[in-house]
């Protein structure tokens, strides 16, 4: 059987200006850097991690890679 691999389409929806600098940090770690980008990232614990750390500042959407 076949294994589907999915992946998280992370958004910058809010603006990183006023935010923690650990924070600033983890959205440019994801690859986002002005608001309206758009990065796909693998659906893996680490992604996760940094998606929950600034989930108020970012919208995801799961797909399939």
């Amino acid at each position: 059987m076949a294994t589907k691999k999915t992946a998280l389409q992370v958004k910058l929806v809010k603006s990183i200006i006023c935010s923690k600098k650990d924070q600033i940090a983890t959205v440019n770690a994801l690859g986002l850097f002005k608001v309206g980008d758009i990065k796909i990232q693998p659906d893996n614990a680490q992604t996760r991690g940094k998606i929950n750390k600034v989930s108020h500042l970012v919208e995801v959407t799961e797909v399939k890679a």
